[in-house]
C-alpha cells in the first residue's frame, strides 16, 4: 500500500508536484505560527479568544495540508 502511494508520487507531473509542495510549506507556515501563538498563549495566558483563534489556524494549518495533498492526487488522476 505505502509502496504505491510512493510510486504514485514519483510519477506525478512536475508541476503538480510543486504546486503541492508549496501547499505544504504554505500550511507549515501557518502551523508554525498557530504553534507560536500557542505558545505565547501558554506562557501568558490573557485571552481565550488568542487560545481558540490560534487553534483554528492550526487547524485550518493541518487542513490545508491534506487538502493540498488529495488534490494533487485527484488532478494527477484526472490528467
Amino acid at each position: 500500500m505505502i509502496n504505491k502511494l510512493i510510486l504514485e508520487i514519483k510519477n506525478m507531473d512536475m508541476p503538480i508536484v510543486n504546486a503541492m509542495k508549496v501547499g505544504f510549506k504554505i500550511s507549515f507556515v501557518l502551523c508554525l505560527f498557530a504553534t507560536f501563538i500557542l505558545s505565547l498563549y501558554n506562557t501568558y495566558p490573557t485571552s481565550h479568544i488568542i487560545y481558540d483563534s490560534s487553534l483554528i489556524l492550526f487547524r485550518t494549518g493541518l487542513f490545508f495540508a491534506v487538502s493540498s495533498f488529495m488534490s494533487a492526487f485527484v488532478i494527477n488522476k484526472i490528467k
